[in-house]
């Protein structure tokens, strides 16, 4: 029996939602993450009872709440009828048994929430590898929950009761599970670097997109390069990273990669665990940062996705914003507001089109420092070479002669060993220019 098995949610329960906070200028922010607590749950499949802020300015050690705040929950959860009472804060194991004991009923917390959406909606070896590893590391102080319903049986001092000896046996199982994944996870990512490396020998540079969950992403994704993959209107519609080609409009290709979204309290150690995912960020040439204009939150939503970009060490890299939605903002000050204060950002409406030359035309600019002009006499033998220059370079003249073609185009650095020997005349590239 493990853990999973005895905390396996079910989703026909209703959930009642608690939000804590200390000080009376904390509450607005609570309320805002009670409300994507409540469209977490919807994403995992279970309906919302109710919901609750509680100020509680001296938490217990026992309920997390003071004792008397706990039994007024307890009894508003009972008014509700709901199954199951989820916090969005951190709960301790001693406190998420206690409240089960006393409430009767199940307790879990955001942390939880996140691992479960995540386990059903991963497709891929390397997301369901750290899945599963988080959710390891996150079960093992618990696995006391699982075997409360055991009878302790006398004996001596040193003898020890049935559920303790299977909470030991427990704990070796997923000590060594925990050993096995990150194993694992090792051989993975060591699998995703070399393909990495073969992708980067190739002249192409590439970008990530990132952001808020439900920002519009994988959205952006499919208008750039039909990719055709889930676009949903939940928060982590989509996992898995999803890499596509796209040509530009100087006909430079670049590799485009939607990652997973970002949300408020994200548990650091799914960070961790999804690095090898969010990766990808790292190694990109530049960010595409997607932000929903219409949500009113759009700001704060901003900051989450730039802290961990900095938990990443990506929040460096050149970045456009591209605030996404925008034919669904309702004030027009508002969308005013946006362009006086980000000058610098695109605006584009990723359903109508509105926009997205303009940020075709950025993306031109963020890796023209990686092309150069170029003038060759290339061979009539080498009409390889010709193949590849046009499916690389932005050809912009091409004559025949007796003995060669004669080439003028803009072609990638990375371009060079290739064509050298041909070269007539080149321009060094500005490298300042973006």
């Amino acid at each position: 029996m493990s853990i999973s098995d005895e905390k396996k949610l079910d989703i026909n329960n209703t959930a009642f939602l608690v939000g804590v906070y200390k000080k009376n200028d904390e509450k607005e922010e609570c309320d805002q993450l009670l409300e994507e607590l409540e469209e977490l749950m919807q994403t995992m499949g279970v309906d919302v009872a109710g919901k609750k802020a509680i100020r509680n300015q001296k938490p217990s050690a026992r309920f997390l709440l003071t004792s008397g705040k706990a039994e007024e929950l307890f009894h508003n959860v009972m008014e509700a009828e709901a199954g199951i009472i989820v916090f969005d804060a951190d709960i301790s194991p001693s406190q998420q048994r206690n409240m089960e004991r006393e409430s009767c009923l199940a307790v879990i917390d955001r942390r939880e929430v996140i691992l479960e959406i995540f386990s059903q909606r991963a497709t891929t070896r390397e997301a369901r590898l750290q899945i599963d590893l988080a959710r390891a590391e996150y079960d093992l102080p618990r696995l006391t929950r699982a075997w409360t319903h055991l009878s302790r049986q006398r004996g001596g001092t040193n003898m020890k009761g049935e559920g303790e000896r299977q909470i030991e046996l427990d704990r070796r199982m997923v000590r060594a599970r925990i050993s096995r994944l990150q194993k694992e996870l090792v051989k993975v990512r060591s699998q995703r670097a070399t393909q990495r490396k073969q992708r980067r020998k190739k002249p192409v540079p590439n970008a990530a997109i990132v952001g808020y969950t439900n920002a519009g992403k994988s959205s952006l994704l499919n208008r750039l390069t039909n990719a055709g993959i889930l676009a949903d209107d939940k928060l982590f519609a989509t996992l898995d990273p999803t890499t596509r080609r796209i040509l530009l409009n100087n006909n430079q290709e670049l590799l485009l990669t939607d990652t997973v979204g970002f949300i408020r309290k994200l548990p650091h150690d799914l960070v961790e665990a999804f690095k090898a995912t969010l990766e990808e960020t790292v190694v990109a040439d530049f960010l595409i940062h997607v932000v929903d204009a219409s949500d009113p939150d759009a700001l704060q939503q901003m900051d989450t996705t730039f802290k961990v970009l900095n938990e990443l060490d990506a929040d460096t890299k050149k970045t456009i914003i591209a605030f996404n939605k925008i034919d669904q903002v309702e004030h027009s000050n508002r969308l005013a507001s946006l362009r006086s204060a980000y000058p610098d950002c695109i605006f584009i409406s990723v359903k109508s089109g509105q926009g997205i030359e303009l940020l075709q035309e950025r993306m031109c600019e963020l890796i023209e420092h990686k092309l150069f002009d170029v003038e060759l006499n290339i061979p009539f033998d080498r009409f390889d070479l010709m193949a590849l220059i046009h499916r690389q370079c932005q050809v912009h003249s091409e004559k025949y002669d007796d003995n060669f073609i004669y080439v003028k185009c803009t072609a990638p650095n990375d371009l060079k060993n290739e064509i050298e020997d041909y070269i007539v005349n080149a321009t060094i590239p500005n490298t300042h220019r973006c």
